[in-house]
């Protein structure tokens, strides 16, 4: 009888200490996946599911995963505030906008001017595929290049049967081609996909898109002086967002062309289509791929002519035809197209979503969900 009380009294211990183990186990496990981190067979045994990289590239950069817990006390206590943060806060300033030596006078790059800006916050990468996703399947959104049935395509990213039914092009730029079914999940038409592309921009976005995103996230587009601010990083009278020389060092900072355009492409820089929004180094403000990979829009209207008086929070002009764009893209090279500098702009009617266009929104305080 004894023998069988001293069984029975191991048998409660043993429970006692596994449903120990499994209560740290499922702090740790929820920590790990509180970090956006894919959590693994532990040092506890416990294990949990690993996630598909399309499911795990949604959630790194979802609402959810942003989503800032106040601080408990013990080992399960939330991450701090600042980690996983998915815009940047960037500080009020004066800083030159524009540029005096314009290498695209036509693009009215110049006058430089001195402008202040309020602090706000900016997006640290474009937003994704599996970001824009998100956005569709919430709430049902329907792009314009969807709804009009077609997008322009760079001709050397298209398969040879679908050229063959395309029998048009832009006249100043025969490599752009209409493309029967090209939208941002489909962004070389019809035969392609975006399923091993979660991760990197969305295309084929037009302005009105944009601005549904960014409103629907809390969020609004940057404007142009904004835009150019954050792409300089702090630094003052640079072409880059990380100095003067476009490969320092022998190093890739950007996604954009490498070779003889528009008939080869090399991909030096690792790339000949979009790279993943995480790719390359951050500048100094901490946002990532702010020139090259995909074009970015911003709120203000076209316009080329500027005062060189200093201003304040500037906007574009009132009204306009077109919107301005800036950033240059992973078809751009300086032979034909030189618009990866931080000063550096073109224009675009506000439908058009061809095939390099994306997008970040910025804000003037972070909105709740990720406070």
């Amino acid at each position: 009888m004894a023998a069988s009380r001293h069984s029975l009294v191991g048998i409660v211990f043993t429970c006692w200490v596994l449903w120990l183990r499994s209560g740290r186990c499922s702090e740790r496990s929820g920590e790990e996946r509180g970090a956006g981190g894919e959590a693994d067979r532990g040092a506890c045994g416990c294990t949990t599911s690993r996630a598909s990289g399309g499911e795990a590239v949604a959630h790194k950069y979802s609402r959810e995963a942003n989503v800032f817990h106040q601080p408990e006390d013990g080992p399960g206590r939330a991450k701090a505030k600042e980690e996983g943060r998915q815009m940047a806060f960037i500080p009020g300033g004066v800083f030159t906008m524009g540029t005096d030596e314009p290498a695209i006078p036509q693009d009215g790059e110049w006058p430089s001017r001195r402008v202040r800006i309020d602090p706000f916050f900016m997006d640290r990468y474009e937003v994704s595929n599996a970001e824009f996703e998100k956005f569709v399947n919430a709430t049902g959104y329907l792009t314009e290049a969807e709804r009009f049935g077609d997008s322009f395509v760079f001709e050397g990213m298209l398969s040879e049967e679908v050229k063959t039914g395309i029998h048009q092009a832009v006249a100043v730029a025969p490599w752009w081609l209409p493309v029967k079914g090209a939208n941002w999940k489909h962004p070389e038409g019809p035969d392609s996909s975006i399923t091993y592309r979660m991760d990197q921009p969305v295309l084929h976005v037009s302005w009105n898109d944009a601005v549904a995103f960014c409103t629907w996230a809390g969020k609004r587009l940057p404007t142009e002086a904004e835009w150019e601010y954050s792409c300089r990083g702090g630094l003052e009278n640079r072409l880059f967002p990380w100095g003067n020389k476009l490969h320092p060092n022998g190093q890739h900072y950007a996604n954009i062309w490498q070779g003889e355009f528009p008939v080869n492409n090399t991909g030096e820089d690792g790339y000949k289509g979009t790279a993943p929004v995480t790719a390359f180094p951050p500048n100094g403000y901490g946002l990532y791929n702010i020139v090259g990979n995909a074009w970015e829009w911003t709120s203000d209207w076209w316009g080329v002519n500027h005062s060189a008086d200093a201003t304040y929070n500037p906007k574009g002009p009132p009204t306009g035809t077109d919107r301005v764009k800036k950033g240059g893209s992973y078809m751009c090279h300086k032979s034909y197209c030189y618009r990866y500098r931080c000063a550096a702009r073109s224009q675009n009617t506000p439908d058009s979503s061809a095939s390099n266009l994306g997008f970040r929104c910025a804000a003037d305080s972070l909105p709740d969900y990720l406070k």
